[in-house]
């Protein structure tokens, strides 16, 4: 069954114009046709098609439910954009279809990308969520100085990832309490600096190791994601 993204649904029973083009135009669908509607806060519905305009394409809700929570504990990276922006995009698709409740971007000493485009990002997290079955959709926040994130409240763990061997790391695995909410920061191709490493320690930051292996930003971002879910 064909999934469309409809965070207006309780407002209005139709698709967006973009949702409608490709609904109608693309995959060619008619009247009477079944497709299935997430609101990206974690609805999912059972629709009919009632006009199948490529503008105003229009549906009738037959049934809704939620969707069930992969795991009990929220995970929220927050990580230093690539500048290769493939990267960052693969990033933000697989952590969707891992499963991810917000990702925040951050600007930091030895960043090589100081500003993004999140409308592009946000495509690709809706793309992810109709692929992998997914009713919600990650929150992507705005770029943000590191300085400032930190010194932000946070009601769980918060670890931060760094390659500094100078300093005491413990590996994720050994450190995470099952079914807590975390949030792990982290670096950009050139690591954290040694002071945004204090920093972020002086605010409750525990600095963490992600293996024996050295890992793209990317992929380090990728593998904290899922530990969390295979611990979990």
């Amino acid at each position: 069954m064909h999934i469309f993204y409809t965070p207006e649904i309780h407002l209005k029973n139709e698709l967006s114009e973009e949702e409608s083009i490709h609904a109608v135009k693309v995959l060619r669908l008619t009247e009477g046709e079944k497709i299935l509607l997430i609101d990206g806060k974690g609805g999912f519905y059972h629709a009919t098609i009632t006009r199948a305009h490529h503008k105003r394409c229009a549906f009738v809700v037959d049934s809704e439910y939620s969707e069930e929570p992969v795991i009990a504990c929220k995970i929220n990276i927050a990580i230093a954009p690539t500048k290769n922006i493939d990267r960052i995009e693969w990033f933000v698709e697989k952590s969707t279809e891992i499963g991810i409740n917000s990702i925040s971007l951050l600007k930091c000493r030895y960043s090589e990308r100081k500003d993004i485009k999140k409308e592009r990002l946000n495509k690709i997290l809706i793309s992810a969520a109709k692929q992998s079955l997914k009713a919600t959709i990650p929150e992507l926040n705005d770029m943000q100085n590191f300085n400032d994130f930190v010194e932000k409240p946070f009601n769980g763990e918060k670890y931060i990832a760094h390659c500094y061997k100078n300093q005491e790391r413990i590996e994720l695995k050994d450190l995470y309490n099952k079914g807590k909410d975390v949030l792990i920061l982290i670096g950009p191709e050139g690591d954290f600096s040694e002071e945004e490493v204090e920093l972020a320690i002086k605010n409750g930051f525990r600095p963490i190791s992600l293996g024996k292996s050295r890992l793209r930003t990317e992929t380090a971002a990728l593998v904290a994601c899922h530990t969390i879910h295979v611990l979990n």
